[in-house]
């Protein structure tokens, strides 16, 4: 064979020569194997941010389209260079290494968690990221990895998947009834082709590393779609990664299906027909806040009404709803936001949450104009809103007339009809059960159905653990026009307690007591509240 001509330089796109240069997995992380080999470029570098790429014939348009379209898909401006064939087949040699590792592992996943031959092929190609347009990588091993992962957390009923480096592996967990599991570990070498492909379909840029990053992208399943949400953490073995799993057949639930007493139930309906008010939702995160605001949503008549609502993000869609996504990096906050919604002629509004106290005033004020407002407020109990409204600096004169109702909530874990083991309601435990309810009215205290036996979590071959799934309680008060009095002259936790408790107010321990009385929770979860 005789010796290669060097190739003449070009002004526009210059030689490179790399002289049988390793790229490094890093580097070519950012260009599918499929789409290098058919068009003829490779990534080589990367330098101020800038992708450089080497491509054995400039004048190809059609690979010039393809390197376009990459670089637009990573939020990455790209650079190209001349190459030699010899050059270009070496590095391809580099892609065929790094795939012969992730088939490796991604033969040792398959059979680990599922055991289940391929995979939905709907779902490895929405997970690619890529299209019609080039041939983008819809049977690479990486995204085969990325998907396996994915459909086993579905599959587990995961509401989280952490992926996370820890030394010289990765740690997979997927969050179940709110605990983390281990679920696998992965070999250090595959991590960061990983992270690419999971940032390349959440939209996020593949060279910051420095600073956390907020995606999302959808994946189709059984005839639906499934959205993702994707958070990114620099840590100190690199980048973790967080995959929140939104399934709006999941999310999106009837308000009757959420698990309230019937006192509950018809009080938040009682409210909602109300044509102005504000209704407020507290708890942790991760306490089913966005659940309840979302059924809620659900039952107003969005056929006769404007609703519209200010989320961060927006989890769920429900039809009817004019959702619209804040972005605080452009000035986009709850507050701006909700002035913007008081032009659009609604109805009812819902607020993701309120934070400062220009969104409370905001909010306060569309329900004295005449609108029904739902939000989120950041306190340990439905007593605690209106001192926490006070602590914003929102006066208690503007608070009575307009808040309609306080809602508090947290998620326990829900018993298996299998696995329910029975105890007696006796000695220590009777005692804890009378305590708590000792403060309520004698003809509130009537009415509870205190059993001779409650139940505690078994594992049962169908239920290993003795539970599946959560389930809310909850802790309400109305405020009619006794505590709208009490607002305005002692607005304290005691006294607003003592009012609310006259009336018949349960709190969440003891709605998870009458839960657990019911057999829905095991006894144990009490005690976590």
């Amino acid at each position: 064979m005789p010796p290669q001509q060097p190739l003449p330089d070009n002004p526009v796109v210059p030689l490179r020569d790399l002289k049988g240069k390793k790229i490094s997995p890093d580097i070519l992380k950012y260009i599918p194997q499929e789409s290098a080999e058919y068009y003829k470029f490779v990534p080589i570098g990367i330098k101020d941010s800038v992708m450089e790429v080497g491509i054995v014939d400039p004048d190809n348009t059609e690979a010039h389209n393809a390197i376009s379209f990459i670089a637009d898909k990573l939020g990455m401006p790209f650079k190209l260079f001349r190459i030699s064939p010899d050059d270009f087949r070496s590095i391809l040699d580099d892609y065929k290494n790094v795939a012969s590792e992730v088939n490796k592992v991604l033969g040792e996943l398959d059979a680990e968690l599922s055991g289940e031959e391929g995979l939905p092929e709907a779902m490895v190609k929405s997970i690619t990221g890529g299209g019609d347009d080039i041939a983008l990588v819809e049977d690479a091993p990486v995204t085969k990895i990325v998907a396996v992962i994915i459909r086993h957390a579905i599959d587990g009923n995961a509401s989280d998947i952490h992926i996370e480096p820890v030394g010289d592996k990765v740690r997979v967990r997927f969050r179940v009834d709110g605990a983390l599991y281990t679920s696998l570990y992965l070999p250090a070498s595959v991590y960061d082709s990983i992270v690419a492909r999971i940032k390349i379909v959440a939209s996020l840029k593949l060279d910051e590393k420095r600073k956390p990053q907020d995606g999302r992208f959808s994946a189709p399943l059984d005839g639906r779609k499934v959205d993702f949400r994707v958070s990114t953490f620099p840590a100190y073995y690199g980048e973790k990664i967080v995959i929140r799993i939104l399934d709006a057949e999941k999310g999106v639930k009837k308000i009757d299906d959420l698990g309230l007493s019937a006192d509950h139930l018809s009080v938040i309906k009682k409210t909602l027909v109300r044509p102005y008010g504000l209704i407020l939702i507290t708890g942790p995160t991760g306490s089913g806040k966005s659940t309840t605001l979302y059924a809620m949503l659900n039952e107003l008549d969005r056929e006769k009404h404007n609703v519209v609502s200010l989320e961060d993000p927006v989890e769920y869609s429900v039809i009817g709803v004019n959702q619209s996504q804040i972005r605080p990096e452009i000035g986009y906050t709850f507050a701006n936001g909700l002035r913007s919604i008081l032009r659009q002629d609604p109805d009812m509004i819902m607020v993701g949450e309120i934070r400062d106290k220009e969104t409370a005033e905001l909010a306060i004020q569309a329900a004295l104009t005449g609108h029904l407002v739902f939000s989120t407020l950041h306190t340990n109990s439905a007593i605690g809103v209106v001192p926490r409204l006070i602590d914003m600096g929102i006066d208690p004169y503007l608070i009575a007339p307009t808040l309609r109702l306080a809602i508090a909530q947290r998620l326990v874990r829900q018993l298996c009809a299998d696995s329910k083991d029975p105890a007696p309601v006796e000695g220590g435990v009777k005692a804890m059960v009378d305590k708590q309810f000792e403060d309520l009215p004698k003809e509130f205290r009537e009415k509870v159905p205190i059993p001779d036996e409650v139940y505690h979590a078994k594992s049962s071959p169908l239920c290993p653990g003795g539970t599946r799934g959560r389930i809310a309680v909850f802790e309400m008060f109305e405020v009619d026009k006794d505590m709208e009095e009490l607002i305005l002259k002692d607005p304290t936790e005691p006294s607003i307690y003592k009012l609310a408790r006259s009336k018949g107010m349960y709190t969440m321990k003891e709605d998870a007591l009458l839960k657990s009385f019911g057999g829905l929770i095991p006894f144990e979860e009490v005690s976590s509240l």
